[in-house]
């Protein structure tokens, strides 16, 4: 009888381990490191876990985030699958749109690219599509789009943006350049436009201030200067005052609603005059949305 009280005993020990297992064990290999070169990507190939206790879960990671963590953890994404994450990230100047790009390339392990990075980097490799790309630079011409397209095309190409995805912040910048992005079979998993109203635009950037001897920036109203002495040093740029904002923003709305247009159907509107962790929240919740259609739907 007691030997039987025993048994009893020890097999619900046993199947309450068994069950507080199976529970936790997704999300402690969620958070294995990699040992590959990129481990900050959550799409990076990973050896197969070891579990040995239990770790939080850390509030700044998306469930989708974990999830696919596990399953990279486990071997079943392949390098520069379909399940990689690509992004594409518009708003006008002043938009928050830089906060936020550091935000998703930390949390997602994507490469952040913007089109100024991307031609400085052609030019000094030397590319062929640098090489055009810098006829025109040094002759003060606008880089026409097919050039533009095909420094983009070749950066996409490279073994890091294959393997972590990518981030493209700011182009397409007109419709020319999303039609051409779109022949050269280059898809977005989401588009983002941060949208802030005009009259807010352009209190942030008249408001902006810098200190040429440390390089940061204030902002008279939101961000002001610690001191009369830091204050007395801080420069305007030339280009931040109220009319010319205006004159980029008209610009850029003039542009951007055909851009818009063309990602229509994985494009999300995001409220971007709000505190920028809510910002955050929205673009998260919103990119793992499209994610989860996605990886539904292959």
């Amino acid at each position: 009888m007691k030997l039987s009280g025993f048994l009893c005993l020890l097999f619900i020990v046993i199947s309450q381990n068994t069950s507080a297992f199976s529970s936790s064990a997704f999300i402690r290999s969620s958070f294995t490191r990699s040992t590959t070169t990129h481990s900050t990507s959550p799409f990076a190939v990973t050896k197969p876990p070891i579990i040995e206790k239990p770790v939080k879960v850390n509030q700044r990671f998306s469930t989708f985030h974990i999830w696919l963590q596990a399953e990279t953890a486990h071997g079943t994404m392949a390098e520069g699958s379909e399940r990689t994450v690509k992004l594409i990230i518009a708003g006008a100047p002043a938009s928050g749109k830089g906060t936020q790009c550091e935000v998703i390339k930390e949390k997602y392990g994507v490469v952040h690219l913007s089109t100024g990075d991307m031609l400085r980097a052609a030019v000094a490799a030397g590319t062929d599509v640098g090489k055009k790309a810098k006829d025109f630079m040094d002759s003060g011409k606008l880089v026409p789009d097919d050039v533009i397209i095909g420094v983009v095309k070749d950066r996409l190409l490279e073994p890091d943006c294959v393997k972590q995805g990518w981030l493209l912040d700011g182009f397409p910048r007109t419709s020319a350049q999303a039609s051409a992005l779109s022949d050269a079979g280059i898809k977005a998993d989401c588009f983002i436009f941060l949208n802030v109203p005009d009259s807010v635009l352009v209190e942030r950037v008249v408001g902006r201030r810098t200190d040429p001897e440390t390089g940061k920036i204030y902002h008279m109203t939101f961000s002001p200067p610690e001191s009369e002495e830091v204050k007395a040093r801080l420069v305007q740029r030339s280009d931040d005052t109220e009319e010319k904002v205006k004159v980029r923003l008209e610009q850029f709305h003039s542009n951007v609603e055909a851009v818009k247009d063309s990602f229509s159907d994985i494009m999300v509107v995001v409220d971007g005059n709000k505190a920028p962790d809510s910002v955050t929240t929205d673009i998260v919740s919103a990119i793992d949305d499209k994610l989860k259609n996605k990886l539904a739907s292959a």
